[in-house]
């Protein structure tokens, strides 16, 4: 294939050349077509067929090669032809032009660019899918654009080859009449300024936003068959009402009462939602604490002696709450009540796309976010319902300290709460149905997330297949088939993690025909709405992202598109979603790593950067891990960072800013970092690229040269 490209544009170049070069281009100016008129209208009167091939051949081909003079020929072909022939053959003979120049463009150069910058033609691609005949309609109606950009352009997309040529052909006419009908007073003109009047560009110009205004129209008329059975309040108690007050409904409301909107907010539990009572806050906090226990453990590494811990669960668990307990009034009824918001603690149910139930009371309002969240999904397996299972939401209530623990699932909380709880002293049996822990990363992070934990004292399953739950002799075992074996793992307390699902049920939304995806999260647009335009999501409820942090970036998005997507509205972007699994040591990522790389057909360079070269882990004995970050090949743009090491997600900000603002590893290395830091790793990353990419021919050049202000002969 790069071969054929390599012919056909030396062809093109070719044939480009040898038509400035044989000065064919003097040919395709006004004053020659003038001058040589009646010559060609004494031709065309003598042999009218084969005058009127061999223009409509030069005409396609002129077009095809992007050559000056299309417009000009145009003239001469409504001077020939008058303005019913002329029109009908260089309607088509320019349409056909302008696809074989879009299908020139696309062979030659789509590829190529699409793999250089794959995000932002991704996004380009997803704008054509939904607008593209749109917007090739409104370039195409206004004379202003070069016609020979457009083909080239629109050929770098991935708009349809039969809707660009169909659209070209109807949205060029108008101004293809123009032009022919202007032929046919070619001796008068003076100039081709003169063809397009002032007048005539503006009357093309409210052609082109008749379109956007005739969809605007259809959005309205579809607006109202989406709304139809309902009444729409002539009065509107609120801007918005927000369902929910975890990490995503607080962020909504607080965002839309900084900007003044009146705000209702609805949470029938707890303020702070999953994040504050039952996931981020208290997990970190138990991880602290046994970390704590780890750290007593392996003090004589530096010398220090210690006994072994002693745990005292209940206080372990008090401390959880402590943390709960601090950093509660962030996310309290009280602080958002003195923000402006008025806070509803009780059930929320939509009774029409305006109107939520609160109790016995019916709010109204503009626009209602649902931001309801998600909770624990625990599988179906025999048994399981009469077994003491725990998830991340029960887990909390525990008094005293499992002595066997098996954990079903290998995600970031399988393996941060086996982790964990093997350090405070139980017996952990971690259970994985894929081949490595933490699926979504590398396999080699994977590999060392297994290998750290089963150093620790966890016994890992990967590949294993959970089978049944029951209760033998008093004990409660879960089977499974692991290397096609059938074996059986005792345990006190069954930890369930293997993902989450969306909180969709008792909101009323059925009646609405709000439907949700096979993932079981709601179906929305980009820009998160529902089926029913003022009715938006964010959070867990929506996912991909389970994160506090993506819930608070969809929250953004959610308010700003509600409250102003009249004026703007924006589309989520994901691309630089950091993320961290909190284990020892740290899994952090943004960006793209090679997984994903590879399976989306991405070109990519590694650079990797083990931790035990770094000073300051080798000071603090952590040089367990890596930091392994992909870049374009020869540059140094970043296309993802994976960190693997101590307190990783403290300084994975660095990469994800980069990404952020098109900073690339040059950047990075040429930015001063203090040393000691484990954070300085970024840059010796940024150094090992840069080695990798010296530029040998000038290091030569300069060796001679030092050479010979030595006076080395040599």
């Amino acid at each position: 294939m790069t071969r054929q490209r390599l012919m056909i544009a030396a062809l093109l170049i070719t044939a480009i050349g040898v038509f400035f070069l044989s000065g064919a281009h003097h040919w395709f100016t006004l004053e020659t077509l003038k001058a040589y008129q009646s010559d060609f209208q004494t031709a065309f009167n003598q042999y009218p067929w084969q005058v009127a091939g061999a223009f409509f051949a030069v005409y396609v081909v002129m077009t095809a090669l992007s050559l000056p003079g299309a417009t000009l020929l145009t003239l001469l072909g409504g001077a020939l032809f008058g303005l019913g022939w002329g029109l009908l053959i260089i309607s088509f003979a320019s349409t056909m032009g302008a696809t074989l120049a879009f299908l020139l463009s696309r062979f030659l150069f789509r590829n190529p660019i699409e793999k250089r910058f794959p995000r932002q033609f991704a996004a380009v691609n997803r704008g054509v899918e939904r607008d593209g005949a749109l917007y090739l309609f409104t370039l195409r109606l206004v004379p202003v654009f070069p016609f020979f950009m457009i083909n080239l352009i629109m050929g770098l997309t991935r708009i349809k080859t039969v809707t660009f040529y169909w659209v070209s052909q109807v949205a060029m006419l108008p101004g293809t009449a123009i032009y022919v009908n202007a032929g046919g007073q070619l001796g008068d003109l003076e100039s081709l300024g003169g063809v397009l009047s002032p007048t005539l560009i503006t009357s093309f110009l409210l052609l082109a936003i008749f379109p956007w205004i005739a969809r605007r129209i259809v959005l309205l008329v579809q607006q109202r068959k989406t709304y139809k059975g309902f009444t729409r309040p002539a009065y509107f108690d609120y801007d918005i009402v927000v369902i929910g007050g975890g990490s995503a409904g607080l962020v909504t409301s607080y965002i839309a009462s900084a900007v003044q909107a009146k705000v209702a907010l609805v949470e029938k539990h707890k303020m702070g939602g999953d994040c504050l009572n039952t996931g981020c806050v208290p997990s970190k906090a138990l991880i602290r604490a046994a970390r704590a226990a780890h750290e007593i453990r392996s003090a004589h590494r530096f010398g220090v002696t210690a006994s072994e811990p002693e745990i005292d669960f209940a206080k372990v668990m008090g401390h959880v709450k402590q943390a709960i307990s601090d950093i509660e009034p962030h996310d309290s009824v009280e602080r958002y009540r003195g923000l402006g918001v008025e806070v509803y603690q009780k059930h929320a149910k939509l009774t029409s796309p305006w109107e939520v139930q609160v109790g016995d009371k019916t709010l109204t309002a503009r626009h209602i976010v649902l931001a309801t969240g998600a909770r624990p999904r625990v599988p179906s397996l025999p048994g399981i319902e009469s077994a003491p299972v725990l998830t991340s939401e029960n887990l909390w209530s525990l008094t005293e300290l499992p002595k066997r623990l098996v954990v079903l699932g290998g995600g970031a909380i399988g393996c941060e709460l086996s982790q964990s709880f093997a350090r405070l002293g139980s017996q952990v049996t971690l259970v994985e149905g894929l081949s490595q822990l933490l699926s979504r990363e590398d396999q080699e992070v994977g590999e060392l997330a297994e290998s750290t934990l089963a150093d620790e004292g966890v016994m890992v399953m990967t590949g294993a297949k959970a089978l049944e739950v029951f209760n033998e002799d008093g004990g409660y075992q879960l089977a499974v088939e692991h290397h096609d074996e059938r074996k059986l793992l005792p345990f006190d307390y069954l930890l369930v993690s293997v993902g989450r699902q969306a909180n969709v049920e008792g909101l009323g939304l059925e009646a609405l025909g709000i439907t949700t995806t096979q993932a079981g999260t709601l179906e929305l647009n980009e820009r998160l709405q529902t089926r029913l335009p003022n009715i938006w999501a964010c959070g867990d409820l929506v996912g991909p992202y389970q994160l506090t942090h993506a819930a608070a970036h969809q929250a953004w998005h959610a308010a700003v598109n509600a409250l102003f997507g009249e004026l703007k509205s924006f589309t989520v972007d994901y691309r630089y979603m950091p993320a961290v699994t909190y284990t020892q040591p740290e899994v952090a990522r943004v960006g793209l790593n090679e997984k994903e790389a590879k399976a989306q057909g991405i070109a990519f360079e590694i650079t990797r950067y083990a931790m035990s070269e770094s000073d300051r882990a080798i000071a603090e004995g952590a040089t367990q891990g890596f930091i392994k970050v992909l870049t374009m090949p020869g540059k140094d743009k970043i296309l993802g960072a994976t960190i693997v090491a101590e307190n990783a997600g403290e300084w994975l900000g660095e990469f994800t800013i980069a990404m952020k603002h098109g900073l690339g590893l040059n950047k990075l290395l040429g930015t001063i970092h203090p040393y000691p830091t484990l954070g300085e790793a970024a840059k010796a990353t940024a150094g090992v690229w840069k080695n990798a990419h010296k530029p040998e021919r000038v290091l030569a050049l300069l060796k001679r040269y030092f050479n010979w202000r030595r006076g080395d002969k040599d």
